[in-house]
């Protein structure tokens, strides 16, 4: 433990040098706590420093919730990866797809499929986030902003039905694509259980964990123990930033399965335990150890990889929900092969290991992130302690 000690502390306090402005990391294996610290300040203005109940914004760190909640149903026989999703959704059947002709013209004709559950997890439904990529990106965007200008409340259902009216960006299964894949994830665990996102959550997942601080609305009583967020200008100040809580407040009704969370350090590394030992923490069984083995397979087959290319990913193949170490050589990467996890917009991160039960968490709220350069960081120092 000192070994590791050793060497996360400075890495740490070397992060927090240069933004953010601060971070906290838990590793643990087979149950026990290999390494806890906390850095810096949760708000520069009032000096309040990150604690072990400091409150983040996991934003996509929520996804890896999501699917295996989802996967919790699969379990139950609710549905089959390979189901057409129009058999619990029906807004989405007879998807249509936007096509480019050579000058340029945008059209639109029937997909040549339709999107499978599997597509959800995988990212290969043909569903985007809201951009300026390409026109389902364009008409996302359009239609998000037109909710918000009518100030609408949409539940889960409702904002799916919303994008189930926009053309897909290419034939499900065709490529890969990060979008809103699991927020209609979310959606579906609503239609299958007739309980909301949350509450299955709550009842499956946070509950027997014991995850008293992970939620998608923040509590009165507990704001003033969110971290602040802070966007870096070029002189390397931070200006705090608040223009993306609306979805965290108690009026909200959207439960966004692909990155509506708070959640804790202790409370997130309770769930990245559970993974890491196989579906199980402290006597309570959440999901099967081989249905965990499915989630952490890369999923990607040639045709749909070519644009699994971020940079910082170099290495990893894409699961369900997660990405997933296939070529160490190729990410430059100590890891374990079947390691797998995911990260947040604000610098999250998440890593688990089923092979080593050793389970990593980080938590900082800084955007740019500086995901590449702390996350494979912490990845060697870690694995070469072990």
């Amino acid at each position: 433990m000192n070994h590791l000690q050793g060497k996360l502390q400075p890495l740490l306090r070397s992060f927090v040098e240069k933004g953010p402005a601060g971070c906290a990391l838990a590793v643990h294996r087979e149950g026990e706590r290999l390494f806890e610290d906390y850095v810096g300040y949760a708000d520069l203005e009032t000096k309040r420093e990150i604690t072990s109940d400091t409150i983040y914004r996991i934003y996509s760190m929520t996804k890896v919730v999501t699917c295996t909640a989802a996967l919790i149903l699969y379990e139950k026989g609710l549905f089959l990866l390979n189901d057409p999703l129009e058999e619990y959704l029906p807004e989405f059947k007879n998807p249509l797809v936007y096509r480019e002709t050579e000058s340029g013209e945008i059209y639109t004709t029937k997909a040549l499929r339709s999107i499978t559950v599997k597509d959800l997890f995988t990212m290969t439904s043909g569903l985007t986030y809201p951009g300026e990529g390409n026109e389902t990106e364009r008409h996302v965007a359009r239609v998000l902003k037109e909710i918000d200008q009518r100030g609408e409340k949409r539940t889960t259902r409702e904002f799916s039905q919303a994008l189930a009216s926009i053309p897909l960006a290419f034939d499900p299964g065709t490529r890969w694509h990060y979008g809103l894949s699991h927020d209609v994830l979310g959606a579906l665990i609503e239609v299958l259980t007739g309980k909301s996102f949350g509450e299955f959550l709550q009842k499956e997942i946070f509950d027997p964990l014991k995850m008293e601080d992970t939620f998608f609305r923040i509590p009165e009583s507990k704001k003033d123990r969110l971290c602040s967020y802070y966007n870096p200008d070029d002189q390397g100040n931070f200006i705090k930033n608040t223009t993306m809580d609306s979805n965290i407040q108690a009026d909200a009704k959207f439960e966004s399965g692909g990155g509506g969370l708070l959640s804790t350090l202790h409370d997130y590394s309770r769930f990245a335990q559970m993974l890491a030992n196989g579906g199980t923490l402290d006597g309570e069984r959440i999901i099967g150890r081989k249905t965990i083995k499915l989630m952490a397979t890369d999923h990607l087959r040639p045709e749909n990889r070519e644009n699994y290319n971020w940079d910082y990913l170099s290495g990893y193949g894409y699961g369900l929900g997660v990405r997933v170490m296939v070529d160490q050589a190729l990410g430059g990467a100590n890891s374990t092969l079947g390691e797998f996890g995911w990260s947040g917009l604000l610098g999250t991160w998440v890593s688990i290991d089923p092979k080593e039960k050793v389970s990593a968490v980080y938590m900082q709220q800084m955007f740019p992130n500086l995901e590449g350069y702390h996350q494979p960081r912490l990845r060697s120092v870690i694995y070469g302690a072990l």
